[in-house]
């Protein structure tokens, strides 16, 4: 048996082979099927397994919202696009299933997105739509194209998650590695080497062949503004050419960008290919000067406090310069709406806060939902705006949008050098260990006295390790074989510092347990809850009930009664008590525990329940002036997922000694008539007060966010009915509006106006 030769050229286009067809060929092809002989494989090849066996999807492209853009292919470890030959709604179905959505909406072509960079891997795809992989679906081969990157294919998908899928929803500047890895600045002269933040100094690019520099013929500010921008800069300061005498490699040329570009790469430039030595014609090395945000001044104050007065604010991240984005309208803060959120818009945020570019814009609430009104969507920022009320946007109503749908933010910060002088050693993982800090060029360990989850957090953003799980007080269980002395005692934080040493400490150590057992750990982990209360319930459900003191029994052994109740003439008489009902959601991005697991709950045989917490809540009735007049506390009598949003399943119940917490997405509702849900005011006078409850008042459970953990209201009380007015998170209303809040103008001398 002889073998048929024949060949054809693997670079012929499809539609060049459908015309052969028409002219007459198809009598060959014909006579090929029936000798067993198949069609060169770049006419109907499947295409093949990467070889390495690691296929990764990605959207890119600038601007685009998450569920769109520019459909691009890892393989062989080398980024490429998809060109737009053949392509149908099908192929982009099977491509939206590999990016995790559950569908496509459309399709885009001629690089709708811009063009991309490196490899055109596919071309003449044709899917029928039901394919489990692209490699399923008909092709010309990985890496045999005939087209540009000016047919880059696009893709719109349905923006709905499949099962088991990371919501990832992120938009971030996809760079080509291939051509610029990373930028940095070299400072100018050597009396600025180890000052942080680097404010000034040559850019330097780096390649796969090592560092280059960019050719300074044509600079300008613009350019500049992108560049200071990507190292964390809000602006940038005018500087003349400074042509250097380095004998350099010049890799980039005529860059030209606008000024509102979120990297240097979406920038028209020119790069002339490795190993070459363009020279820079008229000039040198480009050089640029960036003026730092108040938060990264080489002199910066050790506490200091981001702008009273700004109109935006970022919530709920582990990081200086993330969280979700929030503005104030009428005293009040709200969210924005994540529809056509981008990288320019996120960027004038970053900016208004005294940070560079952004370097991830976020939507889908990754940074955890907001609880108050949603005052902005569709927000298109052209980049150059001062505050993103400037930015075109609309006005939206309840029908528009949820805060599921909340814009969040990463901005681009200096590279301050902070975890260089902390450390954690002896645990288990990277995530956990004995603190150890540099002070004074001195490694060593931090007191525990008076460690908190506050102190313990501070730690972890330090390390770069997000969010604190726990913080150790007795470290006897990790190794300690190398254990150094104590350098650091009596930290105290707020919790938003970016350092231990910018919290309160002492200038002389001093430890009351200085055993290295004792001293301070942290368990960091990539997520963290956040517990807040629903203040129009509160207001909405609260009476006044006089209790008869026979069905008050276990409240008192549980210490729920005021005082003076010892004294009563039990079991007659009565107590009155100020009730309302509350709802806790969980809108961070873990699960609420207990600290302490079920071993060391305790049960309480009159309520029959189990506590797994020795306080949960803090109910105060306060004076106008701030004075404590009555009080309430309530231990977790079980937490559990009363209700939950669409699509979250409940987790944790209590009945027959269950697990107990809260899932992310759910609530626990404390109702009205149950024991403790109340404060005892028998002996409050008529008056006006302010009523405050405060949600894991000890910090015993690590959150994302402690600042909306309290909850206040105008409390107006003339002896036998209650009103309850202005309920609002202790966060939710400007500083201004929140002084206001605590100097009402109420009556002082506690009479009924």
């Amino acid at each position: 048996m002889y073998t048929l030769s024949f060949s054809f050229s693997c670079s012929l286009h499809l539609s060049h082979f459908q015309a052969m067809l028409r002219g007459g060929l198809w009598d060959m092809v014909i006579a090929m099927v029936l000798f067993g002989i198949w069609l060169p494989s770049c006419f109907s090849q499947t295409t093949s397994p990467s070889q390495d066996g690691k296929i990764k999807f990605r959207l890119a492209g600038y601007p685009r919202k998450h569920n769109e853009g520019r459909v691009e292919v890892f393989y062989n470890g080398e980024w490429g696009t998809i060109c737009d030959d053949d392509f149908t709604l099908a192929n982009a179905h099977v491509l939206c299933h590999h990016l995790g959505f559950v569908e496509a909406l459309s399709w885009s072509h001629s690089a709708k997105y811009g063009p991309g960079t490196g490899k055109i891997w596919l071309d003449n795809v044709m899917c029928g739509g039901s394919e489990n992989s692209i490699e399923k679906c008909v092709s010309r081969g990985w890496g045999n194209s005939d087209c540009t990157h000016q047919e880059d294919a696009g893709v719109v998908c349905k923006d709905e998650r499949l099962p088991g899928f990371a919501d990832s929803n992120i938009i971030e500047m996809q760079v080509n590695e291939n051509r610029m890895k990373n930028i940095r600045l070299r400072p100018l002269s050597g009396a600025h080497v180890g000052r942080m933040p680097v404010t000034e100094g040559v850019i330097e690019v780096k390649f796969k062949e090592g560092w280059g520099h960019i050719c300074n013929t044509g600079w300008t500010t613009k350019n500049s503004r992108v560049v200071c921008g990507m190292m964390g800069f809000p602006s940038q300061r005018t500087m003349g050419k400074k042509p250097s005498s380095l004998q350099t490699v010049y890799r980039i040329h005529s860059v030209a960008c606008t000024g509102n570009e979120a990297h240097l790469s979406a920038c028209s430039m020119e790069f002339s290919k490795a190993n070459s030595s363009a020279s820079c014609p008229d000039g040198g090395a480009a050089v640029v000067s960036c003026v730092p945000g108040p938060l990264f001044t080489q002199a910066r104050a050790r506490r200091f406090k981001l702008n009273p007065m700004s109109q935006v604010r970022l919530k709920g991240g582990a990081k200086t310069g993330e969280g979700r984005v929030e503005v104030l309208k009428e005293s009040e803060w709200g969210t924005v709406c994540d529809d056509h959120w981008n990288l320019q818009s996120a960027s004038v945020v970053c900016r208004e806060l005294g940070f560079g570019t952004a370097k991830e814009a976020l939507t889908g609430a990754q940074m955890g939902q907001g609880m108050g009104p949603i005052y902005m969507n569709e927000v298109q920022c052209r980049g150059d705006e001062k505050s993103l009320w400037d930015c075109p946007h609309k006005n939206i109503t309840a029908k528009d949008c949820k805060h599921m749908e909340d814009a969040s933010v990463i901005c681009n910060i200096p590279y301050m050098g902070f975890e260089k002088s902390i450390r954690i050693v002896g645990g288990r993982t990277d995530h956990e260990g004995r603190v150890e800090v540099q002070v004074k060029s001195r490694w060593g360990t931090v007191c525990s006295d008076n460690w908190t989850t506050r102190e313990a957090m501070v730690a972890c953003r330090q390390l770069g390790l997000r969010y604190c799980l726990h913080a150790i007080t007795e470290t006897w269980y990790w190794d300690s074989s190398n254990v150094t002395e104590m350098v650091l005692s009596g930290v105290k934080c707020k919790g938003d510092e970016m350092t231990l040493t910018d919290c309160q400490h002492h200038s002389v150590v001093s430890c009351k347990r200085a055993g290295a057992q004792f001293s301070a750990g942290v368990i960091c982990s990539d997520t963290a809850s956040d517990l807040v209360l629903n203040a129009p319930l509160v207001e909405q459900t609260v009476y006044i009930e006089d209790r008869p003191l026979h069905l008050l029994y276990c409240a008192a052994e549980e210490n729920c009664l005021a005082k003076s109740a010892a004294q009563a003439n039990w079991p007659y008489g009565h107590r009155r008590l100020l009730r309302f009902s509350s709802v806790i959601h969980n809108i961070g991005k873990a699960d609420f525990r207990p600290r302490l697991g079920r071993h060391s709950w305790v049960w309480h045989e009159c309520h029959r329940h189990y506590h797994s917490m020795d306080i949960f809540t803090y109910y105060d009735l306060l004076s106008l002036n701030g004075t404590k007049v009555a009080d309430g506390h309530k231990a977790s009598f079980c937490l559990e997922d009363t209700e939950c949003h669409e699509g979250v399943s409940k987790q944790y119940e209590c009945a027959n000694f269950g697990e107990q917490g809260i899932t992310v997405g759910c609530w626990d509702l404390y109702r009205h008539d149950i024991d403790c849900q109340w404060i005892d005011i028998t002996d409050v006078k008529p008056g006006n007060y302010i009523l405050q409850v405060i949600i894991n008042p000890n910090f015993e459970v690590a959150e994302s966010d402690f600042t909306n953990n309290a909850m206040r209201c105008y409390c107006k009380y003339d002896g036998n009915r209650v009103w309850l007015h202005k309920c609002h998170l202790g966060d939710s209303f400007s500083e201004e509006a929140e002084k206001e809040f605590e100097h009402y103008p109420g009556q002082l001398n506690n009479k009924i106006s």
